[in-house]
């Protein structure tokens, strides 16, 4: 925490509950709301509301403004500023591997669709887990859920399709970078998975290069 007096970081975090509610929002692969937090801990929200904001104040947690759901102001969402020690939940090596690997497969030549098709097992691996589960689009937006891509569904052009959009993403800052790597991988792990469970078909996935990323939309068979 460059910016902060090391001991007000410790002071935020010397609270039993704040240290529940840093220590759920580490483990969380994406922002979490208020009420999210509140749930997950058994808390009321506006015990964990001010919580949220101390952390917040002292540089531990960045807040993003949500106006998905309707009029009124925008839910907040809170998670680990870039800075913020990850308690190990994050081992801080995996980031920095990534990326090695990433402009390995650049340098070797490897294309989004190179990438897509070693994806494509590892989501049919992921779908054995919903065999249970009454339908794809409800086991998928399941999984980008589980994975942090904050899926939100909404109709698709016709009536036996639906688009999943992809609110938040996990590997951003590495997509960017790559983004024909890094996109074709997530593309193949949609792909594999939704091909595994067998009652839907992919009609569409945008990526960060389309004029509209980032979004699958899912037919029926």
């Amino acid at each position: 925490m460059p910016s902060t007096p090391r001991l007000d970081v410790l002071k935020a975090l010397g609270d039993t509950t704040r240290y529940a509610i840093y220590q759920e929002l580490a483990a969380s692969p994406r922002p979490r709301a208020t009420a999210e937090v509140a749930e997950a801990l058994g808390l009321h929200p506006n015990t964990v509301r001010p919580h949220l904001e101390r952390m917040r104040d002292v540089g531990l947690l960045e807040v993003t403004a949500d106006a998905r759901g309707g009029v009124g102001r925008p839910q907040h969402r809170y998670g680990l500023a870039a800075h913020a020690p990850s308690l190990g939940l994050e081992p801080p090596p995996l980031p920095m591997l990534a990326r090695l690997v990433l402009r390995l497969a650049e340098r070797a030549g490897l294309s989004g669709a190179d990438a897509a098709e070693v994806a494509t097992a590892q989501g049919a691996v992921d779908a054995g887990a919903y065999r249970e589960s009454p339908s794809t689009l409800e086991a998928l937006v399941s999984e980008l859920d589980r994975l942090g891509f904050d899926p939100e569904v909404t109709d698709g052009a016709t009536a036996d399709e639906a688009v999943i959009g992809f609110c938040h993403c996990p590997f951003r800052e590495v997509a960017e970078r790559f983004p024909e790597l890094v996109c074709g991988l997530h593309r193949g792990l949609v792909e594999g998975f939704v091909d595994a469970m067998g009652d839907a078909s992919i009609t569409h996935f945008a990526t960060l290069t389309d004029r509209t990323p980032c979004r699958v939309a899912l037919s029926a068979r």
